[in-house]
């Protein structure tokens, strides 16, 4: 079938049901270099057309940091254009919002390509790479986030004051967690697993795996549902790192695991399990860890991608502060969980095999934190890589001298350093592309400088309404 034949039969079959649901408006969104959520809408009326000409943004969008400014890159400025162009599979109805629908968008240039600065392109490019390797990667984020109040003085208080995991936090969030999860479920996105987590009103999803780009696609999803369904109750739900100083930082941690890509010898196979494996972890799989940790300090730009998220990466604080991996281990930055009860014999724990990388939050943009985390575990694989012997304590109780023995690095502490260690590392800039790497390093250094020149508690309230 031609192309453009079958992208306009997608186009006629997303506007039917837009038209079906009594919908006006439709938001084409996307996930810009600075974390944060945007786009335009359309009416209804000329969906069709509009899914097939593309929406036109300023080049200057893709310069923009998270707090509305500028930053100076060369050729996205006043002039030129980029077109949103949405992505078919991605339409949903939004429950939350009266009338309206979301379409998730890749960047395309004036001359019908995608855009080099396109971060969900740029995620597509590395599952490609990942296929020419015979992978199919799978993927899931935990979803970590406050619902708090807004304060009449400015400023927010967390919506209750209930303990990790309590019953009494189950209660008093009753109500809009059920809007929140049906919503989900509404969009094709099933929960795994909620839990009031351990700061006061701070609150914990899973959802079920999925191909990495429907993976990125739903973290986007998960976020702007949790915060349009909060909002109808008249709370603010917030994604931001470490948004109460003085309580647990939020994540989103990467549960990821390898398959054989179609077509493939070992087509549908979890590529990550070996039952003789070192805890059962493939030499393969293994190699893929080793290459994800030896471009830890440099990824975490991309996967802790504001000033806020290093207030989170402390020792001792459950996040993750060393370039270690373990087995149920949640001080290492990459853990390897058990299998669930009953899923021990080798069939179902083939299935339920995965690894977790916990230095990640919603700070970062989920296809530029997914696609890294592809890249580097790629180049592990490549280059046959060990990641050593597994860390079986928190590795900020390890001395200085067996830290250095194993290779264990600390991360870096501030964003700068992650930015400083990220332009140093010819894979992932390789892998990013010099438009997109030229960008993004331009937006994080202006958010760097800003918030340097802000008190703590500033920066944390900034971050707060940004994510």
């Amino acid at each position: 079938m031609d192309l453009r034949t079958a992208s306009e039969r997608d186009a006629q079959t997303v506007a039917r049901h837009a038209e079906q649901a009594g919908l006006r408006l439709v938001r084409f969104l996307y996930c810009d270099n600075g974390g944060i959520v945007r786009g335009k809408a359309t009416h209804a009326h000329g969906l069709a057309r509009r899914m097939l000409e593309g929406i036109g943004q300023s080049l200057a969008m893709q310069a923009f940091a998270s707090f509305d400014a500028l930053a100076p890159v060369e050729g996205m400025g006043p002039i030129g254009e980029f077109r949103l162009v949405p992505d078919p599979a991605t339409f949903v109805v939004l429950p939350y919002a009266p009338h309206s629908g979301m379409l998730l968008c890749d960047l395309y240039a004036q001359d019908h390509q995608p855009w080099a600065a396109c971060p969900r392109s740029f995620l597509k490019r590395m599952i490609a790479e990942a296929a020419r390797e015979g992978i199919a990667a799978q993927a899931a984020f935990e979803h970590e986030f406050y619902l708090a109040r807004a304060l009449p003085e400015g400023g927010y208080e967390p919506y209750d004051r209930s303990l990790c995991y309590s019953s009494a936090g189950f209660d008093s969030t009753a109500p809009i967690i059920d809007e929140i999860i049906a919503a989900l479920e509404h969009q094709g996105i099933q929960v795994e697993q909620f839990m009031p987590e351990l700061g006061p009103g701070q609150q914990e999803l899973s959802i079920a795996h999925a191909a990495a780009l429907p993976a990125a696609d739903h973290a986007i999803q998960v976020r702007e549902t949790v915060r349009g369904v909060a909002h109808q109750h008249g709370v603010v739900a917030s994604f931001a790192p470490k948004p109460f100083l003085d309580q647990a930082g939020s994540g989103a941690h990467i549960h990821f695991s390898l398959w054989g890509a179609p077509g493939g010898d070992r087509a549908g196979q979890n590529l990550l399990y070996d039952p003789n494996g070192r805890g059962g972890i493939s030499t393969q799989g293994l190699a893929f860890i080793a290459g994800v940790l030896a471009h830890l300090p440099r990824l975490l730009a991309l996967t802790c991608a504001s000033a806020n998220s290093y207030r989170r990466l402390q020792p001792h604080f459950w996040a993750s502060a060393y370039s270690a991996y373990g087995y149920d281990n949640r001080e290492a930055a990459v853990r390897i969980p058990s299998p669930f009860w009953g899923r021990e014999a080798e069939s179902t724990n083939a299935e339920s095999t995965n690894a977790e990388l916990k230095p990640a939050d919603h700070s970062g943009n989920p296809y530029l934190a997914l696609g890294g985390l592809l890249a580097a575990g790629l180049d592990g694989i490549r280059r046959g890589l060990d990641p050593g012997e597994p860390v079986d304590v928190d590795p900020a109780n390890l001395s200085d001298e067996e830290r250095e023995r194993r290779g264990i690095l600390r991360l870096p502490q501030s964003l700068d350093a992650a930015l400083d260690a990220l332009e140093g590392d010819a894979v992932l800039l390789g892998a990013l592309g010099e438009t997109l790497a030229t960008a993004y390093l331009a937006v994080k250094r202006l958010e760097a400088r800003h918030f340097a020149a802000l008190s703590p508690e500033e920066e944390a309230r900034g971050h707060f309404a940004a994510y």
